[in-house]
């Protein structure tokens, strides 16, 4: 791992991509990188954890990680990840802060072709493939895949809780109650502390608990009942709100891309 940073760090051009194949339940401890980071998981589910909060990254989807930020990442299942690292200030209108974003097929296609590359590339083909990471990236749109923590440690201890057994049905009177705080006070301090509504924060998280079952092929049914849902179409309606399409489209698009090889190890 250690090597594989080292290389990143003393390549030259303002982008440059690496493929990186982990198997479930792999852990690449707390580190940082002097560019910025679009992390591609190409197959499988990505956990990002910094000390804002935590972001999922499914497949289709990319975290876009500002040079200088600490960050741990752990495997939800096999990972084919493919990432490219952008000196800072090489580009207008690159993400200031952590986001998701929804990859498109050009990007994605820009990413796949780019680890072919030699890491310091610089013939007429790759410079241009480069160039058109920079200029996509910006036009990713954001996904709602964040899951910011409170610092206050009543607040904190009620969305471990949540996030450990999500449930549909927990209101905002009863996490009030729990947090002795009124509901007016509860509204304001959770929203002041991680920047969302609780509702919305409530419904990110269930999609953090549904994104790897379903990613391992559980049933869009058995998921939604286990958390909380009455339906399958009401955990549908949540899920495409969210994400964009149902979850059964979704998996199936993510099913069709490159699985993870059996046998394969880690590339770090």
């Amino acid at each position: 791992m250690r090597r594989r940073l080292d290389r990143i760090e003393a390549a030259r051009g303002d982008v440059i991509a690496v493929a990186s194949d982990y198997p479930d339940g792999f852990r690449v401890n707390e580190h940082r990188h002097s560019r910025g980071q679009l992390l591609h998981a190409l197959s499988g589910v990505v956990m990002i954890s910094t000390r804002e909060g935590r972001w999922m990254v499914p497949p289709d989807h990319a975290m876009w990680i500002p040079a200088g930020v600490d960050h741990a990442v752990e495997m939800l299942g096999p990972v084919r990840m493919r990432s490219a690292y952008v000196l800072p200030g090489s580009a207008a209108g690159l993400p200031g802060g952590l986001r998701v974003l929804a990859m498109s097929d050009l990007m994605r296609g820009l990413v796949v072709e780019a680890v072919e590359f030699a890491l310091d590339a610089a013939d007429a083909r790759s410079t241009a493939i480069m160039r058109l990471i920079l200029l996509e990236i910006p036009r990713l749109e954001e996904r709602p895949l964040t899951l910011p923590f409170p610092a206050d440690p009543r607040l904190a201890r009620l969305c471990r809780r949540f996030v450990e057994k999500p449930s549909s049905h927990a209101g905002i009177d009863d996490w009030a109650a729990r947090a002795g705080m009124s509901r007016r006070s509860f509204t304001r301090a959770f929203q002041r502390e991680t920047g969302l509504s609780l509702s919305v924060w409530r419904r990110q998280a269930t999609l953090f608990a549904a994104l790897p079952r379903l990613a391992e092929g559980a049933s869009v049914t058995n998921v939604a009942l286990d958390l909380g849902y009455e339906s399958a179409p009401a955990f549908t309606t949540m899920f495409r709100r969210m994400l964009g399409t149902p979850p059964r489209s979704y998996m199936r698009r993510s099913a069709a891309r490159e699985p993870f090889k059996n046998g394969e190890k880690a590339t770090i």
